[in-house]
């Protein structure tokens, strides 16, 4: 069965962070359209604290049938819609993808890639991603670079495909989360801000051929 109009959504969003990416949300189905749902901001129940959501983010969710069954799918944000109150557009699972079995692949996935990132007009540098993912990144860099929660920054990603063609994939992303390494390094936690479809397809792209090498070894 695929989710109705007022439906309750209980939602958990990709991130690099994996306290907040534990945390549940709920949310309700407003409206839908083809190919997608229209959902409330999400909340987090007994708090009133709204989750803000980017063009992008990586969804799990689940809806509970009136047996009490709990249905489980994965989605993605595709944009926003201003009624009177503002609306989240997500993508409708097919009804094949929803399973009561709960399966959080967010098409995360380990990977050294080269990233260049600027932070200001004067600040640049180059750093090495340990995770990818559609819905944020993780990467190390040099100790010395000023990075902290909240900054938000340009990046380019270079993508190798299995064909031996590369990419640049490029984005704006918002750190979540800075850890300093025993080796001097940063390691940053950051989720996507502002990302088009073309080049988010790019990375989920390599997410999958990254999965399938796993799969195969």
């Amino acid at each position: 069965m695929l989710p109705k109009v007022k439906q309750l959504l209980f939602i958990q969003v990709a991130s690099s962070d994996e306290e907040e990416a534990a945390i549940e949300y709920k949310s309700r189905v407003e409206d839908e359209d083809e190919g997608e749902l229209l959902i409330d901001v999400p909340i987090i129940e007994g708090t009133g604290k709204y989750k803000r959501l980017f063009l992008g983010d990586e969804l799990s969710l689940y809806f509970v049938s009136g047996e009490g069954v709990k249905h489980y799918f994965n989605s993605h944000v595709l944009g926003f819609k201003e009624e009177v109150v503002k609306l989240i557009r997500i993508r409708k699972p097919e009804l094949s993808a929803i399973t009561s079995v709960q399966r959080r692949s967010f098409l995360r996935v380990e990977a050294e890639l080269e990233i260049a990132v600027k932070m200001s007009a004067h600040v640049r540098f180059i750093g090495m991603t340990d995770d990818v993912g559609g819905g944020g990144i993780s990467f190390l860099c040099d100790g010395r670079w000023p990075v902290k929660a909240g900054q938000e920054l340009d990046c380019w990603l270079l993508i190798p495909y299995r064909n031996g063609s590369l990419e640049h994939a490029q984005f704006k992303a918002e750190i979540v989360r800075v850890k300093a390494t025993e080796t001097g390094r940063n390691q940053i936690m950051a989720k996507f801000v502002t990302i088009s479809d073309l080049e988010r397809q790019k990375i989920i792209r390599f997410c999958f051929e990254r999965q399938l090498d796993y799969r195969k070894n």
